[in-house]
């Protein structure tokens, strides 16, 4: 398990070093223009990959969000996994959302399956099974099945995933990240209900997304 830095995201800092490199040479030589603009993309870099501390709620039964952004969909869908209809709450981060991704429950990776793809809008159906993603399986202290996908979108490029499978994490830990406007889909197994609607803002490894039901406690 690598663990992150707190402030940036340790994925950030190549390109952050680089437009303040640039930002210093341009301002050396008196290119006043292209100095701004590197100063800006410094800033913008510095802000996309922000990393900032989460207050994770820590009682029994629930889920938090495993990203920032917005739910743009709560509906039964094949589990790409085990291939079972379940609940996923789809999470919609553009670039201005924190791209850190956090496990939603504490539990086990059983299994990563990273899928090569397209880049399309990430908002859209098919982004889904046509998309570069990566599944992880996880599995609660209940015996309890958690599927959740990266899915990369169009403008991101790069999923990166700081797990291995046999790894325990706690609720609202950090496992990966997706560099630039993607989505973050998860599938709830049997005795969870989603706890969020369309449209709400959820933020990762903080807002509770799922609950588990009266029946299943």
């Amino acid at each position: 398990m690598r663990n992150p830095s707190i402030s940036i995201t340790p994925e950030g800092l190549p390109a952050i070093g680089l437009c303040t490199l640039a930002t210093l040479t341009f301002a050396l030589i008196g290119c006043w223009v292209m100095a701004v603009i590197f100063l800006l993309l410094t800033w913008f870099c510095c802000h996309f990959f922000r990393d900032p501390e989460r207050v994770t709620p820590t009682g029994a039964g629930l889920a938090v969000s495993p990203a920032d952004g917005r739910v743009i969909r709560v509906e039964p869908v094949t589990d790409p996994i085990t291939g079972e209809k379940r609940t996923c709450v789809c999470i919609f981060m553009n670039v201005f959302n924190v791209h850190v991704n956090r496990m939603p429950v504490a539990g086990t990776i059983r299994n990563i399956v990273y899928h090569p793809g397209k880049f399309f809008n990430a908002a859209w159906d098919k982004a889904a099974t046509d998309n570069e993603r990566c599944d992880y399986l996880i599995e609660d202290a209940e015996g309890g099945k958690w599927t959740m996908v990266q899915i990369a979108g169009l403008i991101a490029r790069r999923i990166v995933c700081r797990v291995d499978e046999g790894d325990t994490l706690t609720r609202g830990e950090r496992y990966g990240m997706i560099r630039f406007g993607s989505r973050v889909d998860l599938y709830l197994p049997d005795g969870y209900c989603p706890a969020v609607s369309v449209g709400e803002h959820v933020f990762a490894g903080q807002t509770i997304v799922a609950r588990k039901s009266p029946e299943g406690a």
